[in-house]
């Protein structure tokens, strides 16, 4: 569970972004949009298909630059 300390003189808004960013980067975010709703196995292939190819692109585009 991510947690973060409030530092002297921050703001609420500041301290819940840090906050934010830290359960977005634990891979909370993704696991409880993944569990909101049910995916049928073809969609989980073809979502991880999709993030193969955008992965692979990517790739691609650092070689050629």
């Amino acid at each position: 569970m991510p947690a973060i300390k409030v530092r002297d003189g921050e703001s609420f808004e500041r301290a819940f972004k840090r906050f934010t960013k830290q359960c977005e980067k634990a891979g909370l975010m993704s696991d409880i949009k993944k569990h909101q709703h049910f995916e049928k196995p073809s969609e989980r292939k073809k979502r991880k298909l999709n993030a193969a190819k955008r992965k692979m692109r990517k790739l691609q585009m650092m070689m050629n630059h």
